[in-house]
């Protein structure tokens, strides 16, 4: 876990995006931490088990163990914890006790599975529906993935709204319903790794405003 800002006041759980989305947007979420600190926002930046950081083998990775890991990390790093979610992030963080919940451009696991699965076919991968549990893990744009978290994540449909504040900012360019829209590149749809420090910027601002409305 990476940890950023001051040791009191409010503080964020970042929820990463699922597989290839988080290497495309580390980066950037590290420069959204930073800019969350200059204005006086602590963060925390857990990696899932099986992600990141983790030394569990991506193939013992599950969903309903990221989902709890994620919720263990919100209710040990302090007082005042809100959420923000980018992407499948929003797949993960329902079962966590906080404050508010901001999200970027959410969509479901299915979703994020759906784009792994696109990816592998154009490498000419073929993928079962619906492996069978003793089906070996499968392996879609360079993940490793279990049929008990491929079968999790096929089911998981829409983004879960649980109950308490949530705000949801979206780009210009996707046709959702959202609190907010702004005009910016999808970072994670590129080819590479990349950052938007005005895009952290602002949406460090949207980010402080909301806690600043939910009572901090």
């Amino acid at each position: 876990m990476l940890r950023f800002g001051p040791t009191n006041g409010p503080i964020v759980v970042i929820a990463m995006p699922l597989f290839e989305e988080a290497n495309r947007t580390r980066a950037f979420v590290v420069t959204l931490c930073r800019a969350l600190a200059a204005r006086e926002v602590a963060s925390a930046l857990p990696d899932l088990p099986g992600q990141g950081e983790s030394v569990l083998p991506t193939d013992d990775a599950r969903l309903d163990d990221w989902r709890a890991a994620f919720a263990a990390a919100a209710g040990n790093i302090g007082r005042h914890v809100h959420g923000v979610a980018l992407r499948s992030g929003a797949a993960i963080d329902g079962e966590a006790r906080l404050e508010s919940r901001w999200r970027l451009s959410p969509l479901p696991g299915a979703a994020a599975l759906s784009e792994l699965r696109r990816a592998a076919s154009t490498g000419g991968t073929a993928i079962p529906v619906q492996p069978g549990a003793d089906c070996p893990p499968l392996l879609l744009a360079g993940n490793r993935i279990a049929p008990p978290l491929f079968n999790a994540l096929t089911d998981d449909g829409a983004v879960a709204v649980p109950d308490g504040p949530l705000r949801t900012v979206r780009l210009v360019s996707d046709p959702q319903p959202a609190d907010r829209k702004v005009d910016a590149a999808p970072l994670w749809r590129r080819a590479e790794p990349g950052n938007d420090p005005a895009l952290a910027a602002l949406l460090a601002d949207d980010i402080a405003a909301w806690i600043a409305r939910c009572g901090g």
